[in-house]
């Protein structure tokens, strides 16, 4: 890590318990300055206890929170007000035009009229909303409904954004338009801490991620990282008319294959390391005159490093 680079967020031995349960079980984390930090984990994980700590929404059982070098208490308004939270549930008034909700919020932040209409028409323009602004929400669609809560979150131009699966249940063009804002807002130098069920969104965006359950930390590292974690660094199948076991148990004895399978014309290899598992794959099968139709090649994904490490399918909510 540079020396040069601030911990925005420090997390040291958070435990929170509700009774008998516990849900953030000793807990610690550093997020650095201009991260897109992804939170993953299953449901009941702590993962949205966490986030309710590090707002001061939730008392904690112990350790220790601090924002920008300072501690967060629920009284800590100099830090809150370099905060942006942008959460799953929309959050803005029916009675209000969109240009009105994004003032309103923008004012709990900035008292300067002249500079928060400087601000609301600067999150306008972000967020795509400029023929919009005199409509009231419950004429939105639902991927500009998202945006406008996204506008009413960063409005004030916080340093430290909080987005709690601000895609959900959005049309795919609008994702794209959220997903770049998140990152525009993240070169303009926004720290952001992002969860989200979408496993392709977090490999697209997150330069850094951690995965929780069972309260605890059990994984963390950039997107790459994580991937060397899972045995399976390979899986390779490809379509064949016929095979005998003769053939499977010669590929299956290669020094990098993890598991061989043959159904329904289709062999399917599972390798771990090694950079010429197919070429070996494929000169057995030629020297066995076997005929060969389509082959395939998948490297692990982030989803594939989930399951693993949890035991757990993290599926995609709607």
């Amino acid at each position: 890590m540079d020396n040069n680079v601030k911990t925005v967020v420090k997390i040291s031995g958070l435990v929170k318990h509700y009774g008998e349960l516990t849900a953030v079980d000793h807990l610690n984390m550093d997020i650095r300055e201009g991260e897109v930090y992804g939170l993953l984990g299953p449901n009941g994980s702590g993962k949205t206890t966490t986030i309710h700590c590090l707002l001061s929404l939730l008392s904690y059982t112990e350790g220790e929170i601090t924002i920008f070098g300072k501690k967060m208490t629920p009284k800590s308004y100099d830090i809150k007000q370099n905060i942006g939270v942008v959460m799953q549930n929309v959050a803005v008034f029916d009675q209000l035009t969109v240009y009105e909700n994004i003032d309103f919020f923008c004012s709990m932040y900035v008292k300067d009229r002249k500079k928060r209409k400087e601000l609301v028409r600067e999150a306008i323009e972000f967020t795509g909303l400029e023929d919009f602004v005199k409509f009231y929400p419950k004429k939105l669609s639902g991927g500009l409904l998202r945006r406008l809560n996204i506008a009413c979150g960063i409005a004030h131009k916080p340093r430290l954004i909080f987005f709690d699966e601000p895609t959900v249940a959005v049309d795919p063009q609008s994702r794209n338009k959220i997903l770049e804002g998140i990152q525009s807002l993240n070169k303009n130098g926004s720290t952001i801490i992002y969860t989200s069920h979408y496993m392709e969104e977090v490999e697209q965006i997150c330069t850094r991620i951690a995965i929780l359950d069972g309260g605890r930390k059990i994984a963390e590292g950039a997107t790459e990282e994580l991937k060397r974690i899972v045995k399976v660094t390979e899986t390779i199948e490809i379509e064949v008319p016929a095979l005998d076991d003769k053939v499977l148990s010669r590929i299956k004895a290669l020094e990098h294959v993890l598991s061989a399978k043959y159904a329904s014309h289709a062999l399917e290899v599972c390798c771990s390391g090694g950079s010429h598992n197919l070429m070996s794959i494929l000169e057995i099968l030629k020297g066995e005159n076997v005929p060969v139709g389509q082959v395939y090649s998948k490297l692990p994904t982030l989803n594939d490093v989930f399951l693993e490490v949890t035991g757990k399918q993290l599926r995609d909510k709607e």
